[in-house]
């Protein structure tokens, strides 16, 4: 049984959160995204969605997506290296999942390294499955990435991670 950390907030994503998202990014991949290119996702990108966790007000993780007409793409999830295992991840993708599904989408796709298996389990447990593997698709060493897909986010889908999202969350 995976150990959960408590009073952990997820809340959209501001300026006053790059420091330390991008400290978070630092530690967690070996090409970090610039703070510019959050700042244009915050700032300039209408498809974006970011969103932080915080614990007792700092940031300890962080994911984003875009939701471009009924499409979701998530293009990032990490949670700071020594809080990894506490539940941080999943709390933050069913924050991802529940804008997704408010703004419409219809499916969820996404990228995972293939080594990547932690990321992969939890995907698979929320209705993700492997559609493709886009080849050398990292830059930092030419990793392929697994391409996971959710299908239609109909009502059978709604059902199924209603049901995970509560038994996770307690609420």
């Amino acid at each position: 049984m995976m150990k959960q950390i408590t009073r952990v907030e997820i809340a959209p994503m501001t300026v006053q959160d790059i420091p330390a998202i991008l400290e978070i990014e630092r530690r967690s991949f070996a090409t970090p995204w610039p703070r510019d290119a959050y700042i244009h996702e915050l700032d300039h990108n209408r498809t974006a969605v970011y969103v932080v966790a915080r614990q007792d007000e700092a940031a300890v993780g962080y994911a984003g997506m875009w939701v471009v007409m009924d499409e979701a793409h998530i293009t990032t999830i990490a949670v700071d290296p020594p809080l990894r295992g506490l539940g941080i991840g999943e709390r933050l993708l069913i924050g991802l999942i529940d804008r997704a599904i408010e703004r419409g989408a219809r499916w969820i796709q996404l990228e995972v390294r293939q080594s990547n298996m932690v990321a992969q389990r939890l995907y698979r447990k929320y209705g993700f499955r492997e559609v493709g593997i886009r080849r050398h698709y990292y830059s930092d060493g030419g990793e392929d990435a697994v391409v996971m897909w959710t299908g239609d986010l109909g009502e059978d889908f709604q059902q199924r991670y209603r049901s995970l999202r509560t038994a996770f969350l307690g609420a």
